[in-house]
């Protein structure tokens, strides 16, 4: 062989996709969705159970703001990565005026979507090695980003007894000398859990004692029923506000989830790093996106508490459903727009000649056989239970319940 030339690798001497992102999962939730939207576009009359999404069209000011913003030259062009100033500022503004929590627009970085937000907190905060209490069920998203940044996801486990709440003594149960972040999230998805005010205070002082990190997740704040509240934790707990970081964006209080907005709000420092990353991540968000977003957090609440009356209507209604399904048992939700009944009494049980001893196999019966999308409990950390989103029209979620109670009375 010449000098000059050059061997081919061998095919074996390196993977075609590395050990990194081949580790991360698909979004159970987003994948649910696609197979009820195929199913359906095959002609099948699947209800789908599965997407956090809001059946409402974006209120129509924000939209006008949208079709503006389209027009005017300033947003056909590169703007800072960490978000329009003027959004910045709206962020804070509005931060103040729904939890009360005081911040500067320095402390805010405008991301595409909550789920930037996410993974750019854990890539700033985390170092190889280092632990993330996580309460579950959790959003099947939180673990992959903590994975990607190096970090080791400690799932905090809790159940129906509970109403789906961590307590300080399980927290304080799973810490170790490696313990850098908690990960909190009221209300809560999957389970539509809203943590008493005392609680989060508690959680907040016991954070704080120890020195750990909070990533608190705000994206439900203005969806709570039967008077129950989700106060913001750094505003109980103001000593934590040095090592926490309030998620937050406008995807499900405004029915937005396709304008890709979210955002981050945390210590000057950690939120310039988290700039840095995006800066050669994505640069900035959609200017236009912004410009609707900025009229959506100015703007008045009014379609808010709309929408919210009307998830409130179909909580009632889907708990109750649910509830009359024997071997089924469904807490009632608080917030967000979620159920999570447990299906564990029908796990091994004999339905249409089949026996399904998860609740993976128990969902993909209900798909296959009621023509009915949920998500399994696996997807959540905590195997037994169903996902059920009562983001869609109540004539849907009526006929789809019912579709799949009458198959899982069937359950001997």
């Amino acid at each position: 062989m010449a000098a000059t030339e050059l061997s081919a690798p061998s095919a074996t001497s390196h993977a075609r996709i590395s050990a990194r992102i081949a580790g991360i999962t698909e979004s159970a939730t987003l994948a649910v969705d696609a197979k009820a939207k195929a199913l359906k576009a095959a002609g099948r009359p699947v209800i789908g159970f599965g997407a956090g999404e809001p059946d409402f069209p974006t209120p129509e000011p924000i939209v006008q703001a949208a079709v503006q913003a389209c027009a005017d030259p300033r947003n056909h062009r590169y703007t800072p990565a960490g978000g329009l100033p003027e959004l910045k500022e709206a962020i804070a503004a509005k931060t103040s005026r729904d939890s009360g929590y005081e911040v500067k627009p320095s402390q805010v970085l405008v991301t595409n979507g909550g789920k930037q937000a996410v993974y750019e907190t854990f890539a700033t905060l985390l170092d190889p090695g280092d632990e993330v209490l996580l309460p579950a069920p959790y959003w099947t998203t939180y673990p992959e980003p903590i994975a990607l940044a190096g970090g080791v996801t400690v799932p905090v486990v809790t159940d129906e007894s509970s109403g789906y709440l961590a307590s300080v003594e399980q927290l304080e149960a799973a810490r170790t000398p490696r313990t850098k972040v908690l990960l909190f999230n009221s209300p809560s998805n999957p389970t539509g859990a809203v943590y008493p005010r005392a609680q989060v205070e508690a959680i907040g002082r016991w954070a704080a004692e120890h020195g750990i990190w909070v990533v608190t997740d705000e994206i439900y704040e203005h969806l709570t029923y039967d008077g129950a509240e989700a106060p913001s934790m750094p505003v109980l707990v103001p000593e934590i506000a040095d090592r926490c970081v309030v998620l937050n964006g406008v995807a499900k209080t405004y029915a937005m989830t396709g304008w890709r907005v979210g955002w981050l709000i945390g210590p000057a420092d950690v939120v310039k790093a988290a700039t840095n990353l995006q800066s050669h991540l994505t640069s900035n968000v959609a200017n236009v996106s912004q410009r609707a977003a900025l009229a959506a957090v100015s703007g008045s609440l009014d379609a808010v508490a709309s929408m919210r009356a009307a998830f409130d209507r179909r909580r009632r209604t889907i708990v109750k459903l649910l509830s009359d399904i024997p071997g089924v048992e469904c807490p009632t939700p608080q917030g967000a727009f979620y159920a999570y009944p447990s299906v564990k009494a029908l796990l091994g049980k004999e339905i249409r000649g089949l026996r399904p001893t998860t609740s993976v196999e128990l969902a993909a019966l209900v798909l296959e056989h009621a023509e009915v999308a949920v998500v399994p409990g696996e997807a959540f950390g905590t195997p037994g239970y169903f996902r059920l989103s009562y983001a869609l029209g109540d004539d849907d979620l009526a006929t789809g319940v019912t579709r799949m109670g009458a198959l899982l009375s069937e359950a001997k």
